[in-house]
């Protein structure tokens, strides 16, 4: 316990001096908000201009619709570019709208295109030619190659920007176009080696492995050939799974034809494992991450579905109560005990079923694994069950002087919580397998059952033994 507390005591030092030196200070939000109910642009500026790029975001994440659009109004002209791919899609959107094209051309010129197409994504397709008319021709060729792959695709994650060189060149020649080269990307950690004729990507040279080589080596003699390539094509989920199981920090992207069109760097996959785990999240719970940055109505709209779903499936549940409702009306014990089970029922299944759509996203099931997870959560279901039939039938015996009840609700807890278990591990598999998205409907599905096993056998038995 003591270790505990310890351990909680340092993780909230380290985090408050993890505030003190980085992230956005309340204080700055005041000021602002201050700043710009008062009208002093010069004012906003001066507080802005010294923040980090994300600080910026954070903040105009942070300020309501209309105080958000007067900051950007003041600060049009001196927003650094580098704002724009750190903002939430919804409150992105809003700040485009404020800009004017010329200036979000000039801002996305500014970006490497990974981030450009990131930012030009959210616009509606007249918005975007009226923008990309004024980009020069070169950045408007790579935004628009990237914008031609799928979303959530390496395609759309991938920078255009990268170190190619041919494999008779030698480690001094390439020192040389390096140093003479005015387009390399800000950030890279990998030189990538091409076919001289047909441009097929070959190999790869850590950076630091090129720079420790004698300048007359050739590249063909240092390059790696097994080297992780990733097609255009592939989902962002995968490289995110790529990178992570095969600790890669760089990979190049190649096209059907094996020609090297981009390459991916881990920052950029960082950002991917906090988008997907956050949507899976959301998702479980029938929510978007822009919910947050909507108005009511829009929210409103977006949840209505959702919950409609929840309706039917409570009405079913119902329907179940409803036919045993003879018996409820003789021991009225029954209605306050039924709804333990449920919801015992539905807890449980809720535990499977978050670690279950998590192994589906994360890739984490091989070969035999489904059946091996699926036996050890109705095992689990089957002792928890036994372990929690024990307390609630002694309780419900003492509560209402009645053995058989406690019998009664100890059966319906296990036979709930094992077929909980099972249907939680194995409704998101069965989903998956059919195209749907386990974080989507899984909840539902299994709400729904639970609730219903969960009131036909306590009703059921209490029916047989009690009546």
């Amino acid at each position: 316990m003591a270790d505990t507390i310890s351990k909680s005591a340092r993780k909230k030092k380290n985090n408050n001096v993890a505030a003190s030196l980085y992230g956005l200070r309340p204080a700055v939000v005041v000021a602002v908000v201050d700043a710009v109910r008062q009208g002093h642009a010069e004012r906003v500026r001066h507080l802005i201009r010294p923040l980090h790029y994300c600080d910026v975001a954070d903040l105009l994440e942070r300020l309501p619709s209309d105080l958000r659009n007067q900051v950007v109004d003041y600060c049009r002209k001196t927003l650094d570019p580098e704002v724009l791919p750190e903002l939430d899609d919804g409150v992105r959107g809003e700040v485009l709208e404020i800009l004017e094209p010329k200036q979000v051309a000039a801002a996305v010129s500014g970006l490497n295109t990974d981030d450009a197409v990131e930012v030009l994504e959210v616009l509606d397709s007249d918005a975007l030619e009226e923008i990309l008319n004024k980009v020069e021709p070169v950045d408007r060729q790579f935004i628009e190659e990237g914008l031609s792959h799928p979303p959530d695709s390496a395609g759309r994650l991938m920078e255009r920007e990268f170190v190619a060189v041919v494999q008779s060149w030698t480690v001094g020649e390439v020192i040389d176009y390096m140093r003479e080269s005015t387009n390399l990307p800000d950030d890279f950690y990998d030189i990538f080696v091409i076919d001289g004729q047909s441009r097929e990507l070959v190999g790869s040279i850590p950076l630091n492995k090129l720079l420790r080589s004698r300048r007359a080596v050739r590249i063909n003699v240092i390059m790696k050939n097994d080297i992780t390539i990733i097609p255009a094509a592939m989902d962002q989920e995968d490289v995110a799974n790529l990178f992570r199981d095969r600790d890669l920090v760089s990979a190049p992207v190649v096209d059907d034809a094996n020609r090297l069109v981009g390459m991916i760097t881990v920052d950029d996959v960082v950002d991917v494992i906090d988008e997907e785990a956050e949507e899976d999240l959301m998702k479980l719970s029938g929510i978007r991450k822009t919910d947050f940055y909507q108005d009511m109505i829009e929210t409103t709209r977006r949840r209505f579905s959702w919950l409609g779903v929840n309706l039917i499936t409570a009405i079913g549940a119902s329907i179940v109560i409803a036919v045993f409702a003879e018996t409820i009306e003789q021991v009225v014990a029954l209605a306050i005990l039924m709804p333990i089970v449920a919801s015992m029922g539905g807890n449980a299944g809720t535990q499977t079923l978050t670690v279950a759509v998590r192994a589906i996203a994360m890739r984490d099931f091989g070969p035999g694994k489904a059946s091996r997870f699926i036996l050890k959560e109705v095992s689990v279901g089957l002792a928890n069950g036994a372990l929690f039939a024990v307390i609630i039938g002694a309780i419900s015996s003492l509560w209402f002087g009645d053995h058989i009840l406690g019998v009664v609700i100890a059966i319906a807890m296990v036979l709930n919580l094992v077929m909980a278990g099972l249907c939680a591990a194995m409704v998101p598999f069965l989903l998956d397998r059919w195209g749907i998205d386990p974080a989507v409907a899984s909840t539902v599905i299994l709400t729904t059952i639970t609730d219903v096993i969960g009131f036909l056998t306590f009703l059921g038995l209490a029916t047989v033994f009690l009546l």
